[in-house]
């Protein structure tokens, strides 16, 4: 494991394999860490690392990652959390594969940095369906954590800010409007959910949104695992070499 230090900020993440980068954004929400891929039916990381450069990380306060909580704190701030690690990196331009949370983190880097996002793979994408309080109360978990662990680092008052900007809104998939989802035009491979956080209706929607975006509706059983891997390996072959 390695560090990125930026100020108070520490991002912790592990560079395996060579070739094209790609970012690894893991699922479990805000705590969103690399050892949360073991949870997932792909692992992307044995998947692509032998023909990729595959760059995983802890997203600030989840694993090893750390870092302050501010009123202003929303999605953009880990999208810049996000940019800063593949700058420092030296990757002006890199794909992505993120899962649960990292749908959203996904969208918003292609909004912010449409320019650098060669191609994404989105897994069981959380979004909007009759599930705000999951939202909340998932959110509350997580900052009750930080805020009774160390109150003067993370105040109530800045949680319930952030709180606020990324999970009180009506948005399908949270961080954005389906107008702005619909701008992108990176190429983009989507993996359906089916729960409550990650509905299959969001997928469905975001490949409506997305035309040009291959879709998976069932990967999560053998022997469609395999078969979405090579797919998913396929599919940034395809569009990184």
């Amino acid at each position: 494991m390695s560090k990125y230090i930026k100020g108070d900020l520490c991002l912790a993440y592990e560079v395996h394999g060579e070739g094209v980068p790609i970012l690894l954004i893991a699922p479990g929400g805000l705590r969103s860490e690399r050892g949360m891929w073991s949870n997932s039916p792909i692992d992307p990381l044995a998947t692509l690392s032998p023909y990729f450069q595959v760059i995983s990380m802890d997203q600030r306060n989840a694993g090893a990652s750390s870092g302050p909580i501010k009123a202003d704190h929303s999605w953009q701030t880990y999208t810049q959390d996000q940019l800063d690690l593949m700058d420092y990196l030296g990757h002006q331009r890199f794909a992505v594969v993120g899962m649960c949370i990292g749908g959203p983190y996904i969208l918003n880097l292609i909004k912010t940095a449409p320019e650098r996002v060669l191609a994404s793979t989105v897994l069981q994408t959380i979004g909007r369906d009759d599930n705000r309080q999951a939202f909340l109360s998932m959110f509350d978990g997580w900052a009750d954590d930080l805020h009774q662990g160390d109150p003067e680092t993370f105040p109530a008052s800045a949680l319930a800010d952030q709180r606020r900007h990324m999970f009180e809104n009506d948005l399908t998939f949270l961080c954005m409007t389906e107008q702005e989802v619909a701008q992108g035009t990176a190429p983009m491979l989507i993996m359906d959910g089916a729960d409550t956080y990650h509905p299959a209706s969001s997928s469905q929607r975001l490949a409506e949104l997305q035309p040009q975006a291959e879709r998976l509706t069932q990967w999560k059983q053998p022997p469609d695992t395999e078969q979405a891997a090579s797919h998913m390996l396929n599919f940034f072959q395809s569009h990184l070499v």
